[in-house]
């Protein structure tokens, strides 16, 4: 209830109704400050919560202040949760004491759930807070933790299929020697083992690539010539999230988009390229495709 009342009283601008009463405006705009205090002070006592030394950040604990923050509109100290989440040296009691162990951000265990990036990455959208949103995506998807949780996930088991691929067409081609009788079984065997290999990475080369190039899902922020393959595929993530800011920011007109201007865009777009990424790339634009 308490950020449905908020977003009501903030909402308000009785200032610019003249209609209103002067003692309205005045007790309207009172009430408005009363609100914004106490809401930058819940905010500030949740973020010294989570960056005292001896709170231990887990991941429901790093959701909840998201959510918390995601409730007031305060995205500004988003970026430096995460990084916390990731950095925070460990507590560890012992004889009575304290003692804190140093982390490594990068290890796989350190990287955050989309979920949780994703209501991180909207908050700042909507808060119209730049500098949060890209602070939310270095911080999170741009990750060495990210990418080897990536990895871990969808990469693991097809690795492990395409490990164990030379196995299984040796034992098949084996197989498949039983079944003829025009050649002996040692050539009949390399012959078949050569074919089933050659059909298998012939296969799984343009199902790969396929899944690369896809850009379907593309709307402002392309991939720049010459970003390898692999690289297009673990940082999608990554390309997606600035794709969303560059589409929340820019013209909702498709006919005006590249014609934005302000230093904030300016911005967006030098740090985009230096990604290796491409802002309304002029020949995927809509009347620019002949």
């Amino acid at each position: 209830m308490f950020d449905s009342a908020a977003s009501e009283l903030l909402s308000l601008d009785s200032t610019s109704n003249p209609n209103f009463p002067k003692s309205i405006n005045t007790a309207t705009a009172s009430i408005m400050d009363q609100v914004k205090q106490m809401i930058d002070r819940i905010s500030d006592t949740a973020y010294a919560v989570l960056a005292h030394p001896p709170v231990f950040i887990t991941p429901e604990l790093l959701e909840k202040y998201v959510d918390v923050q995601a409730r007031l509109g305060k995205p500004e100290t988003l970026p430096q949760a995460f990084q916390l989440y990731a950095s925070k040296p460990m507590p560890r009691e012992g004889a009575g004491s304290i003692s804190y162990a140093k982390q490594n951000p990068n290890k796989v265990a350190n990287a955050i759930e989309p979920n949780v990036i994703e209501k991180a990455l909207d908050t700042a959208i909507e808060a119209r807070n730049l500098d949060a949103a890209v602070g939310i995506i270095e911080n999170a998807y741009a990750t060495k933790a990210f990418i080897r949780n990536k990895l871990l996930r969808k990469a693991l088991l097809p690795v492990g299929t395409f490990a164990a691929t030379p196995l299984a067409a040796y034992v098949l081609a084996t197989n498949f020697s039983d079944l003829q009788n025009t050649m002996d079984s040692a050539t009949a065997t390399n012959v078949a083992f050569a074919g089933i290999l050659a059909y298998v990475g012939f296969t799984t080369s343009i199902g790969f690539v396929a899944l690369t190039t896809a850009n379907d899902q593309m709307k402002r922020v392309t991939w720049a010539p010459g970003v390898p393959l692999r690289l297009r595929w673990i940082r999608e993530e990554e390309r997606a999230a600035l794709d969303k800011i560059a589409c929340a920011w820019g013209f909702r007109e498709k006919w005006r988009q590249g014609e934005e201007e302000g230093a904030d865009w300016d911005a967006l777009r030098e740090y985009i390229g230096q990604k290796g990424m491409v802002l309304d790339r002029t020949e995927l634009m809509e009347g620019m495709d002949f």
